[in-house]
């Protein structure tokens, strides 16, 4: 339950991002499965689409956050040289 705190050491949007991954993954491996069986499996494109965006948005919203974090700690620290 320690999860669903706002206070925790979980990056949640990293946890979403690589569980969309991982279904990504699966499709891909059962793609190839099924191709070497000589059959085709049908994926609608709308549900592998909404994964990726999942994906991409997850690991990019965690990164810009990184970045962010650097940015505004850099700051903090010119700020403290120029008054300290």
């Amino acid at each position: 339950m320690g999860i669903f705190k706002d206070s925790n050491d979980v990056n949640e949007k990293t946890i979403v991002g690589f569980s969309s991954f991982t279904v990504m993954v699966i499709f891909a491996i059962a793609d190839i499965i099924s191709g070497t069986m000589g059959k085709d499996l049908i994926i609608n494109e709308f549900i592998y689409n909404s994964f990726l965006i999942i994906t991409l948005g997850s690991f990019g919203i965690a990164e810009v956050g990184k970045i962010a974090g650097l940015f505004s700690s850099k700051k903090e620290k010119e700020s403290d040289e120029q008054f300290g």
